[in-house]
């Protein structure tokens, strides 16, 4: 076989390669197979198990994390491309003094019932309230010149790509509005 495969050690792999990426806060350098998604990194290099495989097409929303700060389906991006880059999975949503203000509100709102779609939920959630903060538009924001309204429909729209099969979306937006209201 070429480059190295024979001796299992993807170091010496062609198809493999070396990228450095600030997870949760902390450095991690890696080699990986170029195949490899960021989910499988995050999950399977390192043991952060709390972004989910749901439908490995990026339809359900299970794997969402933050990249940069902005949410992104963490199944759909090869690993490799995201050298030098920051990740933030729910892992690290909360802080030394435990749950964030949104971790916080989806508890206090029972904004989840099996948990398997929670994580993507939380990270999706945070990356939506930033971009309010913002004041980006969604499909939906009626005055595109002034603050974006944190409204149920603003909400359910920026959610839209998370799916939830216990159909918690309810206290789902409940919890988010709660959260927006809270900062």
């Amino acid at each position: 076989m070429r480059g190295g495969r024979e001796s299992g050690n993807p170091a010496d792999d062609q198809w493999s390669s070396r990228i450095g990426l600030t997870v949760n806060g902390g450095g991690h350098d890696l080699t990986l197979d170029n195949r490899t998604t960021l989910l499988d990194a995050l999950r399977e290099r390192l043991g952060l198990t709390g972004s989910k495989k749901g439908c490995d097409h990026g339809q359900c929303g299970s794997c969402t994390v933050l990249l940069d700060g902005r949410r992104v389906k963490s199944c759909l991006i090869l690993a490799v491309t995201l050298d030098g880059r920051e990740v933030t999975t729910v892992e690290g949503l909360a802080g030394p003094d435990g749950l964030s203000p949104l971790q916080a509100a989806f508890v206090a709102h029972d904004a989840f019932q099996c948990g398997y779609c929670t994580p993507g939920q939380l990270c999706s959630a945070r990356g939506m309230l930033d971009e309010v903060t913002r004041d980006w538009p969604s499909a939906v924001t009626g005055d595109l010149d002034g603050p974006v309204e944190l409204t149920d429909a603003e909400v359910r729209e920026r959610m839209s790509g998370n799916l939830c099969r216990c159909a918690a979306y309810p206290n789902i937006v409940t919890a988010i509005r709660a959260a927006a209201a809270a900062r």
